[in-house]
């Protein structure tokens, strides 16, 4: 892996598939370097990335393959697991990915000899999104231009269903209380569901549509976040179903919304992969200026990973 000599904040690998999702992950595994995986055409391949930002010693990033797992479709989300861990003996990696197929498929490898994957149908069109219940990792969701939200168990049960109006394009676990779960649909809704009563108990409206991603701040649970059309858009849950915020993030459409781990005013944006001005925006509430890195034609959905300087790894094929 090498350093972009053009941008210091870009690095580049060397994949032999296409890369069409990358996910850091966002738990502790128990390692000082992050867990990475990107997923292709026909592999899921997992890594740990260091770079020169945490250890003086690196130059650049550097990046460790532990495993290549064949996927056998295209793979179009992908979700760590929070018993993801890298410091036990027997070590475990565990996610879920989503393909084109309609199905999702649950990994479970200690890197040695037991491999498993779980395949889970239920979905009737194209799955969108995918996440793992944060605290214990037992269940998972995911959301589907199917009008569907749905929850699964380690075993591949389909345990909850949720009648959507429109496509689901995000879904997120509060980080604390497992029993609340938040949909974003393409309409421009969101909703925050309890999954005891599988009711809805709190709307967002965006005011315009097509929403096209969503995410719960993690680090303060009162904001919500958005890309609708070309714009980005911020709530505070305690004081309106509408938006506090709202202005142009991209000259296209925007693509996917996500809040920094570290600090709940700094969140990032991209534009739609393919566009010739598609670009990964980094944006810090209260200050107008933002840090941007062009990443027209990647093809791929890129990743917010949060390390001391608040990088944006950016990886393509």
């Amino acid at each position: 892996m090498q350093e972009d000599p053009s941008r210091s904040s870009t690095y580049t690998v060397p994949c032999e598939d296409y890369v069409h999702v990358v996910e850091f992950s966002p738990y502790d595994c128990g390692s000082a370097a992050s867990l990475l995986a990107y997923g292709g055409n026909q592999y899921v391949v997992v890594g740990t990335c260091r770079f020169k930002e945490e250890d003086v010693e690196v130059e650049g990033v550097e990046f460790n393959t532990l495993r290549a797992f064949v996927h056998g479709v295209r793979v179009d989300a992908l979700a760590w697991s929070p018993e993801t861990r890298l410091d036990k003996i027997p070590q475990i990696i565990r996610f879920c990915t989503a393909a084109g197929d309609r199905k999702l498929r649950l990994f479970t490898s200690d890197l040695q000899n037991r491999h498993e994957v779980k395949e889970m149908e239920g979905h009737t069109s194209y799955i969108n999104h995918v996440v793992f219940e944060p605290t214990e990792g037992k269940q998972m969701a995911s959301v589907s231009d199917d009008h569907t939200c749905r929850v699964w168990d380690l075993e591949g049960n389909e345990t909850v269903s949720l009648r959507l109006w429109s496509p689901g394009v995000s879904v997120c676990w509060h980080p604390e209380e497992v029993f609340k779960l938040m949909v974003a649909e393409k309409k421009g809704t969101i909703r925050f569901y309890d999954l005891v009563t599988q009711q809805a108990i709190l709307s967002l409206d965006c005011g315009q549509m097509p929403l096209m991603s969503a995410d719960w701040c993690l680090t303060n649970t009162i904001k919500v976040g958005a890309v609708v059309g070309s714009d980005w858009v911020i709530w505070d849950i305690t004081r309106s179903s509408y938006p506090q915020e709202k202005r142009p993030a991209h000259l296209d459409k925007a693509r996917l919304f996500r809040w920094s781990r570290a600090n709940e005013n700094l969140f990032s944006t991209t534009g739609c992969p393919g566009k010739i001005n598609s670009q990964l925006l980094v944006h810090h509430l209260g200050h107008p200026q933002v840090k941007e890195n062009d990443i027209a034609g990647c093809g791929l959905d890129v990743p917010y990973h949060n390390v001391c300087n608040n990088i944006a790894a950016i990886l393509t094929q």
